[in-house]
């Protein structure tokens, strides 16, 4: 049955490198897989700069900015409809971290609402070192205003707590606490935390973690190797 997953999540929570861990793993299992690219606000971390990886692990992607694939501003929509109307076993959308980026979801409504139950999934991806995220309160507003936008309804959080190049087990230690405060606010499970495999694996060691708020352990390989201080300081 196709899968199709929705990420969503603050500026910087790492939502375009989860979906190219996600969609690569898929495509290694054999999966026919598809990346949906709807982050258009953020040009600095954009999906396009990694066609060749998609290409080469037949990954097909749609997005306003992929060089030479002709596709527009003006027919991405018809673009997009490729995710319903063809045969994927997995559709992975990256969507912008902001109510514009929510917004651009919001006008496919009524494909996602045809899709058969428990077809689709909608991941908040969150990092504590981010802004709007650092507790559980900012969490869950940030949440709703997304919810609010995009018309859909979180089913889970993934936790990506982390500092880029200075990252380390202490930020998943940190962000655990707050994500299983927000999961347990809200209901909504924890279904991956995520993190750089020797991080990861360190972080699971630690005792007293209970396993309703770590979700599937997904070590990411890192492709998005551009500086986020760079980026917030507009040293493109």
């Amino acid at each position: 049955m196709k899968k199709v997953v929705i990420l969503i999540g603050n500026y910087g929570s790492g939502k375009t490198e989860i979906a190219l861990n996600m969609a690569v793993k898929a495509a290694a299992e054999g999966k026919r897989t598809q990346v949906i690219d709807l982050d258009r606000i953020n040009d600095y971390f954009r999906m396009s700069d990694h066609v060749r990886l998609l290409d080469d692990k037949k990954i097909n992607l749609v997005s306003p900015t992929f060089a030479g694939a002709g596709i527009t501003q003006t027919n991405m929509p018809a673009a997009v409809g490729s995710a319903f109307a063809q045969d994927w076993n997995l559709v992975v959308f990256d969507v912008g971290g902001d109510p514009a980026g929510a917004l651009s979801l919001a006008r496919y409504h009524m494909d996602f609402a045809a899709l058969e139950p428990g077809q689709l999934e909608v991941y908040d991806i969150i990092n504590i070192r981010r802004p709007m995220s650092e507790t559980a309160e900012k969490i869950l507003k940030l949440k709703a205003d997304m919810e609010g936008f995009a018309r859909q309804t979180v089913t889970g959080f993934i936790h990506n707590s982390n500092l880029q190049d200075w990252a380390s087990a202490q930020d998943l230690r940190d962000g655990y606490g707050v994500i299983r405060e927000a999961s347990e606010r809200s209901g909504i499970p924890v279904v991956y935390t995520t993190g750089r495999p020797q991080f990861l694996e360190e972080f699971l060691r630690d005792e007293g973690l209970d396993a309703r708020f770590v979700g599937t352990p997904l070590p990411l390989e890192t492709y998005m190797k551009r500086s986020w201080d760079n980026f917030a300081h507009g040293r493109l």
